[in-house]
């Protein structure tokens, strides 16, 4: 099993609509994928029109005893289904922080569904805190969406820079979306940072990705033709090919 975690220091940059598209295309390439839904605005678990709230809230996601098995919800795709937001998410740095050894909680609680699912995509809150490190270290690899923009960038190597003082630091996986390549900023950023680790494909400013919110549903659910849709199926890949996965 293989856990992504979508994070990014800065908020409003893609995060959640990163998280459900990459989902979609995980469970169409034929895998088992369990999206968990840590931010407590509860955004993906918006898009896939289920309710919100976990039976114990935080603190019985994180009970030994109990496995995430319980908290699971089906969506409406095949092979995709989710852990729904909690209220309490937005105290999961003070439920941590009572447990012992609170980095390592996380990645105990996924052993309880590795038999289960091939990938794991945790759609993560902004910000460094207790939750964040321990995301950290649940995870197999970072996936970082990235506005093109300075304060984007500034938060990228943020993230570079904090997680080079961990011993074991997930890969980090940044990848350029909202991109309008028309603009002469967004054009500068791209091309200059061209090879600095960023996955080749760019996703495209699009209304039809913030119509998400209306839709309620995965973008290839409603906009498979569009040029965004075919940018997620290659970042897809491209994330496949540097993890040596196969479906």
């Amino acid at each position: 099993m293989k856990v992504f975690a979508v994070y990014n220091l800065k908020g409003g940059v893609g995060k959640t609509a990163s998280s459900v598209n990459l989902g979609w295309f995980s469970a169409a390439t034929g895998f088992r994928t369990l999206i968990w839904d840590l931010d407590p605005q509860g955004a993906a678990t918006f898009y896939f029109r289920v309710k919100p709230g976990v039976r114990g809230g935080g603190k019985g996601l994180l009970r030994r005893k109990r496995g995430l098995d319980r908290h699971i919800r089906a969506t409406d795709f095949e092979r995709l289904d989710l852990i729904p937001a909690d209220p309490s998410n937005r105290h999961f740095d003070l439920i941590l922080a009572r447990k012992k050894r609170p980095l390592a909680r996380l990645r105990r609680a996924l052993r309880s569904v590795r038999k289960d699912y091939d990938v794991v995509l945790l759609d993560c809150a902004p910000g460094i805190s207790l939750t964040s490190e321990a995301i950290f270290a649940a995870a197999d690899a970072l996936i970082v969406p990235t506005i093109p923009t300075p304060l984007s960038m500034r938060a990228l190597d943020q993230v570079r820079e904090h997680l080079g003082e961990l011993k074991q630091p997930p890969p980090v996986y940044p990848f350029f979306c909202m991109v309008d390549i028309r603009r002469n900023l967004h054009r500068e950023i791209v091309l200059g940072n061209q090879g600095d680790g960023f996955l080749h494909s760019r996703v495209p400013y699009s209304s039809r990705v913030e119509q998400m919110g209306t839709q309620r549903r995965p973008l290839p659910a409603y906009a498979p033709n569009l040029a965004a849709t075919h940018v997620y199926a290659r970042l897809w890949d491209e994330i496949l090919e540097r993890e040596g996965m196969r479906p």
